[in-house]
């Protein structure tokens, strides 16, 4: 945290845990017949690919994501190009991985991967997306929307919030993307781009809350 950022309160800690909370599926997991590594700025979604993999819930995984502007620095030759690479330190062969890299968001994760997996002779009943802990909701409500007839499980590194924060660095940053993707599970439905999800109130009231308080970096105009 820089220094003229203020500390997180302890109440804007516990909306903020409150809506990590609800971004989780909490799915259970279960073999499917495909995996799809959302590309993002967190390489975590591919360590935790790997991790399944190996666990044997998939044998095909699709790793996609091309740049965007938080992403270019980090992954210079592309989300999916990195997060494929990673995987196959981890274990995963080169073989069981399909590449998608031109994908700008999580539409066209979905969309392309979907694709690509067509091109290559399969056509899941059900698909494993891993994604950042925060993305679990926004990518089911995507994919509920763009690939109606699939079986989708979510699932993501198994922190908690502070295991997260930890790991970003950035406490401030973190509690910015958490209510950015609500704002996105709020909105999108009313732009066609994904399926309405209930928000209970007391979400909503973290969010709103949050926003007052100015966490707002990574909200849509």
């Amino acid at each position: 945290m820089s220094d003229n950022q203020q500390a997180i309160t302890e109440q804007q800690w516990r909306w903020a845990e409150l809506i990590w909370d609800y971004h989780r599926m909490h799915h259970e997991l279960r073999p499917v017949d495909a995996a799809i590594g959302l590309g993002s700025h967190d390489l975590g979604v591919a360590a935790r690919s790997a991790d399944l993999y190996r666990e044997g819930f998939f044998k095909t995984l699709v790793c996609t994501g091309g740049n965007s502007p938080t992403t270019a620095e980090v992954f210079p030759r592309g989300e999916a190009v990195h997060y494929r690479e990673h995987a196959i330190d981890l274990g995963v062969p080169a073989e069981a991985i399909l590449l998608e890299p031109n994908a700008g968001n999580t539409g066209q994760n979905i969309t392309f991967s979907r694709k690509l997996l067509a091109a290559a002779g399969m056509h899941p009943a059900s698909v494993l997306l891993v994604s950042k802990p925060y993305m679990e909701r926004r990518a089911f409500a995507t994919a509920r929307k763009l690939w109606p007839d699939v079986d989708v499980v979510c699932a993501s590194e198994p922190w908690g919030l502070d295991d997260y924060v930890n790991s970003i660095g950035d406490e401030r940053l973190v509690l910015d993307m958490l209510v950015g993707d609500l704002q996105r599970v709020i909105e999108y439905p009313k732009l066609g781009f994904a399926t309405e999800q209930e928000v209970p109130e007391n979400v909503h009231a973290a969010y709103a809350s949050l926003v007052r308080d100015g966490f707002t970096s990574r909200l849509i105009s």
